[in-house]
């Protein structure tokens, strides 16, 4: 089970969410990369052959972050995307896989002829 993280901090540019873990690291999400990984049905769909690429998004920012439970957050975006719930085991999870996931959403975007 992941542990809520101690802090969340929207940066005062909007385009980013920090997460400050209760094991003392922390990660900052760009909201890019919030947005298009969103783990909303209308981004991920109900399987993985819904998943739908989200392009357009380089300067994305976050509007809002509300506490859903004690489980996850509700981030709002100024393209007023606001369904996904963002689980502490999604941060968890996307924060061990950044890079990799990353580089295959920019690759998909090459592929498809889209950009960011």
């Amino acid at each position: 089970m992941v542990k809520a993280p101690k802090a969340l901090r929207v940066a005062s540019d909007r385009r980013s969410l920090s997460l400050d873990w209760p094991d003392g690291t922390a990660t900052k999400f760009p909201a890019e990369m919030l947005r298009v990984f969103s783990p909303s049905a209308e981004v991920q769909g109900h399987s993985p052959d819904q998943r739908k690429l989200q392009s357009g998004k380089k300067d994305v920012l976050i509007l809002s972050v509300s506490p859903v439970g004690n489980y996850a957050v509700r981030i709002g975006f100024d393209d007023m995307h606001d369904t996904g719930l963002y689980t502490w085991l999604f941060f968890s999870d996307l924060a061990n896989t950044m890079d990799e996931r990353w580089s295959g959403y920019l690759k998909e975007l090459e592929e498809k002829g889209l950009s960011r």
